[in-house]
């Protein structure tokens, strides 16, 4: 801290954000336009700016916080653990959200990384600060661009020496290219489809399984399309009541009506997730089928567990329909 001024306004000063706090802050706001912008969100940028937002920039940020001192860690060090601490950050930020309203989604996850990352920041500015000017941590990049030329092309080298360091970056640079390539545009790999239901909270939990006739219940279906193509889906819920028999290890299928359809047309690499609401009538029923057909669905005449069998995708609920309070 300079001894002619109150830490606060050093701090606040324009220009008095070190250079690696304020990339790290620019990368950060890239990658969240990167991800919500229209023409960057299906561009190769997303995937540039996004990968190191979840393997590099969490931790360095706090590793700035934790460390401000230039002797606290050497380069090596602070970029090792930039990325051990993101590798363990990340998934901690996913789990606490699993336990908010929230739940693991994009926009939670990005915005939590987004607040996380710019807190971190503030704190190692402030702590930066707070330390004498010769002992503050910061990143020499003209220093370290001048060695670098230095390296590559010293002055007393000669043409080919030149040529041959040209040549050099652009190796590295087709390396770093093809990298970028093969992540963003991937050998196309298993065709499945992702279908799965969640309560009305956004959790694997709190599923409507016991409640009165007549009530209003609802849960979250969510369906995720990877068959490298456009699918419209269309997705059945069924009331069922099924009988198993535990000497054939099979069950049977007594009764089945049709409560709810809708369709989704969902575009490849994409997961959706649908709000439904049912009301069920009776008590009779013990089992919620959930069926997922793609574009082939069967007629009506196909019904029972032929139905079930002929589906895509299938998923149940067994539950408990009391009588209605009187």
């Amino acid at each position: 801290m300079s001894e002619d001024k109150p830490a606060i306004v050093e701090a606040l000063e324009p220009g008095a954000v070190p250079k690696d706090l304020v990339a790290i802050a620019l990368w950060t706001v890239a990658t969240v336009l990167c991800v919500y912008l229209p023409v960057l969100n299906t561009s190769v940028l997303r995937v540039v700016f996004g990968l190191p937002m979840v393997l590099f920039i969490p931790g360095y940020a706090l590793i700035a916080a934790l460390f401000p001192a230039k002797d606290d860690l050497d380069g090596i060090e602070r970029v090792a653990l930039s990325f051990g601490l993101s590798i363990a950050v990340v998934p901690l930020i996913g789990l606490a959200l699993n336990y908010t309203p929230w739940g693991i989604r994009l926009d939670p996850i990005l915005t939590a990384l987004v607040i996380f990352t710019f807190a971190m920041i503030a704190a190692a500015h402030w702590r930066r600060v707070m330390l004498p000017p010769e002992k503050r941590f910061f990143v020499p990049f003209a220093s370290m661009a001048a060695e670098a030329r230095s390296e590559l092309f010293p002055a007393e080298s000669s043409r080919l020496d030149r040529a041959l360091s040209v040549v050099l970056i652009v190796a590295i640079a087709a390396a770093v290219v093809t990298t970028v390539y093969v992540i963003v545009v991937p050998k196309e790999g298993e065709h499945f489809t992702e279908f799965y239901i969640l309560g009305s909270g956004g959790k694997a939990a709190d599923y409507p399984t016991d409640f009165f006739a007549g009530t209003e219940q609802s849960l979250i279906i969510g369906v995720g399309n990877h068959e490298y193509r456009n699918v419209t889906y269309t997705v059945e819920v069924l009331l069922t009541d099924q009988t198993f028999d535990t000497a054939t290890n099979t069950s049977t299928v007594n009764k089945m009506e049709r409560i709810g359809r809708f369709s989704l047309e969902i575009p490849h690499n994409t997961t959706v997730e649908e709000p439904y609401s049912f009301s069920i009538e009776r008590t009779d029923m013990n089992r919620l089928q959930f069926l997922l057909f793609n574009e082939t669905i069967p007629s009506d005449a196909v019904w029972g567990e032929d139905r079930i069998e002929a589906s895509y995708r299938d998923l149940h609920l067994w539950v408990r329909v009391r009588p209605p309070v009187q």
